[in-house]
């Protein structure tokens, strides 16, 4: 249901900034256009040399060194147009406005190059941190968990530093074993610490709540008490206000249940063929239980038989994108993965099918956690697993 609730009519809270930028990125030919047309009409009387001057000078604020050799050529061409046009040829005023052509040109660039170098070592840091925050709050899930061998992966867009809200996890518990994966509305560390919370109450509950439904009621609750902290979070945060999540459980029985919360359905790979675990009954995501009033008592079940494989993922898979706007075809990769591959390798292959769909310009966060069941019995619990 979240990519239903999205809506292109709402701007993102860097639309204004984006428009603003990219003005400013026109004004340096707006104003070389503005003197060509004033050299090449009857008011070529006006003094336009200061304005040519400046149009290197302010494309390298916003446009790079590229951008700033284009506009120097440019500024350059119509100089030389504009004296020819003129007959201007031979005059000390034309040689002064190339020498100070020339000399802004090259300041500009060298200045662009500077504030380029500049703002990528802060970008790397910036990253870095935001990555190590990450890390710190999802941890790669265990390899084998009670009947079940799993991999997870994570993997961050190519969007600057914004680190997003994807969460999952992976326990073995008296219960069996029970895994989330959600994606908190939102980016950045605000979001990071919304991933946190709901991670924190998953973690804390699944040991606990025998009741799987009641385990996402857990994870509701802490992210609304979170949300209710005044100046905690961040405008686009507070204003989308929902979390998608998902939430499956293995027993020791060839089942598996699910609790979907507005998520992107899970998908079964049995005998080489995928098919999605979809929820009788459609709920919306946490934040938004307000929409209905029948929340369901108990959770669903399907069947999980030994040899198939489970992949529960954000959206960011399947709404990854190529250069023709078609979106990445999840069930046919999969199905495409010769058998024999660990979860780990299966996971990967996924991921460079993922790369090769976008030319590696991923839009959004990717989570994923793949579980494959086992044949056999499963291998105890640990003493500590469980408390209570």
């Amino acid at each position: 249901m979240k990519w239903l609730l999205r809506s292109p009519l709402v701007p993102g809270a860097g639309g204004h900034n984006r428009v603003l930028f990219t003005l400013m990125q026109c004004v340096p030919y707006l104003i070389a256009l503005a003197v060509l047309v004033i050299e090449l009409t009857p008011a070529h009387f006006i003094y336009t040399g200061p304005f040519l001057t400046a149009v290197p000078a302010l494309a390298a604020v916003t446009l790079g060194p590229r951008g700033t050799t284009a506009a120097a050529a440019l500024a350059l061409a119509i100089s030389v147009t504009t004296a020819t046009y003129n007959g201007a040829w031979g005059t000390l005023q034309v040689y002064s406005n190339f020498l100070a052509l020339a000399l802004v040109s090259a300041a500009g660039f060298f200045t662009s190059r500077a504030m380029q170098e500049r703002r990528r070592r802060e970008l790397d840091q910036v990253r870095r941190i935001a990555v190590a925050a990450q890390d710190v709050v999802l941890r790669p899930v265990p390899a084998r968990l009670g009947p079940v061998s799993t991999g997870s992966m994570c993997l961050a867009a190519g969007t600057g530093a914004r680190v997003g809200g994807d969460l999952y996890e992976a326990v073995q518990t008296r219960y069996g074993v029970r895994m989330i994966v959600g994606d908190v509305r939102g980016k950045g560390l605000s979001a990071v610490r919304a991933v946190a919370v709901a991670l924190g109450a998953f973690r804390e509950a699944v040991h606990y709540e025998d009741d799987l439904v009641e385990v996402m009621n857990h994870c509701g609750a802490a992210l609304r008490r979170e949300l209710a902290v005044p100046g905690a979070y961040g405008q686009e945060v507070l204003l989308e206000g929902f979390t998608t999540a998902l939430i499956a459980q293995v027993p020791d029985e060839p089942v598996v249940q699910l609790v979907n919360r507005g998520h992107p359905p899970p998908l079964l790979l049995h005998q080489g063929r995928t098919a999605p675990l979809m929820p009788s009954l459609p709920l919306p995501p946490l934040g938004l239980e307000d929409l209905i009033t029948d929340i369901p008592v108990k959770p669903e079940s399907y069947a999980f038989t030994p040899g198939d494989r489970l992949l529960l993922y954000t959206d960011g898979v399947i709404e990854a994108r190529n250069r023709d706007s078609e979106f990445f075809a999840l069930p046919e990769a999969m199905e495409g993965i010769g058998v024999g591959t660990t979860p780990p390798q299966f996971l990967e292959q996924l991921h460079q099918a993922l790369i090769r769909h976008t030319g590696g310009d991923l839009a959004d966060d990717v989570a994923m956690i793949l579980a494959d069941r086992l044949n056999g019995l499963p291998e105890p619990s640990s003493g500590g697993a469980d408390v209570g």
